[in-house]
């Protein structure tokens, strides 16, 4: 590992999760003396990876991040695979759906497709979740070599009363999915929120994300047909991605 890349990415997750923090704030955040980060700040700063605030000593993240994000979105081929079939899970169910890859221990969204009632909704692309709290992080942890990650450290972290922080029953979660090939997830995340998602696969037979729909609490539990039409999407998103099967039995742990 390259220290100094690594030192970077590391203020960039730091930004990423508080906004806006000054250099004092960085250096006890990341265990860095102040000369260190100041030197990796300013490095960002001109790559246009972090920004100055108006005014302020503090720092934040800048548009290249976005111009990456941006690259990024428009090269997976699972977004574009998936946007057609989210429009049409969305039109079947009358719920929002998202798209979502695994990073470390948490799910981003890659493609969100608003409910089709034409209400407000606030987009979603880049919104971060805790794997262990989603239901797309469950469908993909499931069948994924990083299944025994979030256990192995310790007590999982809590966003609701109702989120799952014992790795065992996590474990117990995970092992349902591999059965059934969905993940269910009741206001775990978000009070009035839940999920259901499926995972999707390439052709090298391995997971590389998930689809599902949002579910307002009010409508929870959703109905046989919802649940299929999730299936039959990340199928059918499998198979444009060459996978061998669906679900993959032999993609995760036993």
């Amino acid at each position: 590992m390259i220290q100094s890349v690594d030192r970077a990415i590391r203020v960039l997750t730091a930004l990423q999760g508080s906004r806006r923090m000054a250099l004092s704030e960085l250096a006890t955040r990341l265990e860095l003396p102040p000369s260190t980060v100041h030197g990796l700040v300013r490095t960002l700063v001109a790559h246009g990876l972090v920004v100055q605030e108006r005014g302020s000593t503090r720092y934040q993240l800048g548009p290249a991040v976005l111009r990456l994000g941006n690259v990024y979105l428009d090269t997976t081929e699972l977004r574009s695979r998936a946007i057609p079939w989210a429009e049409d899970v969305a039109r079947r169910t009358g719920f929002a759906v998202r798209t979502a890859v695994l990073l470390l221990d948490d799910v981003v969204i890659i493609h969100h497709e608003p409910r089709p009632d034409g209400s407000r909704q606030m987009p979603e692309v880049g919104i971060v979740i805790p794997a262990h709290a989603s239901s797309l992080g469950k469908a993909i942890l499931a069948f994924s070599g990083e299944a025994e990650q979030p256990a192995a450290r310790g007590t999982l972290r809590s966003m609701t009363g109702e989120t799952v922080t014992s790795p065992k029953a996590l474990a117990s979660q995970l092992g349902s999915v591999r059965g059934s090939g969905l993940a269910l997830e009741e206001e775990e995340a978000l009070l009035g929120e839940c999920g259901v998602a499926a995972p999707v696969f390439d052709a090298t037979a391995g997971v590389v994300g998930a689809i599902g729909i949002v579910v307002p609490s009010a409508a929870w539990p959703v109905d046989q047909a919802a649940q299929d039409t999730v299936r039959e999407a990340a199928r059918a998103i499998s198979r444009e991605l060459g996978a061998p099967g669906w679900p993959v039995r032999t993609a995760g742990p036993r």
